[in-house]
């Protein structure tokens, strides 16, 4: 059999492996707020999330496209699809590793570092100005945005019900959270599900199977049940993170914190085609509620660590795409 097609067709198995983990690895972006506050129960909340994130997925494709022809010029043929291969082993390798250690890291930026560390090893070009411009600077901003927005908007709503009775309004607010809750499984699926089709795109015009970056179907649904399984398969040790850890959430913080996350992947996917990252948007949301208590009400341990991750994601995963190209390529 062909190797070009062997290699096509792994690379379109580790993607979607990639998808499951990305999946499990972030479901708690979506549910950890309202299982914490008993919005949701566990299971409940994780079936809500599985087809919020693959309806989601099915929305739009302007952020799979930034992916799959912004980000590196790989070479046509087998060594172009070995150089997107060991950016998605990358990108999983790192999955793992944050989600053993509880840390809500970036698939988003995983992928990107993969795809960026695999290129560089490889002397393919890297599209520096559009990760400057589409990922550094959202990575930077999107986090500073949404800690604002959460706590501005936290204010207000702490003022509106200052005189509600605090168990009506935590009953109503509970309700509410499944609005939010399923809101920001729906821009997970619009975020995290595109970068994967991006990736099998990718490999499909490297392999010659397609001569532009429009997204079949097929790898649309694909993409989409893939995270879709991974949600629901679920992610408990983030969960335990982002849901308590960080802060004691309320219902009503966390309403806010899930709204305006949601709310910021909305728009950076539909009006600039940016793969933000979900995990770091509903991260720096909760922490912008929680300071509205009082910034002590914040374990800003736990956030340095968790901002540890952020920082390291990009690098490690680029690292580990580069060494096991390299290795790969003694081969070759």
């Amino acid at each position: 059999m062909d190797l070009t097609f062997l290699l096509v067709v792994l690379v379109v198995v580790l993607a979607l492996a990639f998808d499951y983990t990305n999946g499990f690895h972030d479901a708690a972006n979506a549910i950890a707020t309202s299982v914490s506050t008993r919005a949701l129960t566990p299971r409940t909340a994780l079936i809500l999330a599985a087809v919020m994130n693959l309806i989601g997925a099915l929305l739009g494709t302007g952020v799979a496209q930034t992916i799959g022809s912004g980000i590196i010029d790989a070479p046509t043929g087998p060594d172009g699809l070995v150089v997107v291969l060991t950016g998605l082993v990358g990108a999983i390798v790192w999955n793992l590793i944050t989600w053993w250690l509880g840390l809500p890291s970036s698939s988003t930026h995983a992928l990107i570092g993969g795809l960026t560390g695999a290129g560089v090893a490889s002397f393919t070009g890297v599209h520096w100005q559009v990760i400057l411009d589409k990922v550094v600077i959202p990575m930077v901003v999107s986090p500073l945005v949404g800690f604002t927005l959460a706590f501005l908007l936290m204010v207000v709503v702490l003022w509106i019900f200052r005189n509600a009775a605090p168990g009506k309004a935590f009953r109503r607010f509970r309700i509410a959270q499944t609005i939010s809750a399923g809101a920001m499984a729906l821009g997970h699926g619009l975020q995290d599900a595109q970068k994967t089709m991006g990736v099998i795109v990718l490999a499909l015009v490297v392999g010659g199977f397609q001569t532009d970056h429009a997204i079949p179907l097929w790898v649309k649904l694909a993409a989409a049940l893939a995270i879709s399984a991974g949600t629901y398969a679920g992610g408990w040790r983030i969960m335990r993170t982002l849901g308590r850890k960080i802060i004691e959430l309320d219902p009503a913080r966390g309403f806010v914190a899930e709204s305006v996350a949601a709310s910021v992947l909305y728009t950076t996917a539909f009006v600039f085609h940016a793969p933000i990252s979900t995990t770091h948007t509903i991260t720096s949301a909760i922490m912008g509620v929680g300071a509205t208590k009082r910034l002590s009400a914040v374990r800003w341990g736990v956030a340095r660590s968790i901002a540890t991750a952020w920082v390291l994601t990009i690098p490690a995963a680029a690292a580990v795409a580069a060494g096991l190209y390299l290795l790969i390529s003694l081969f070759l």
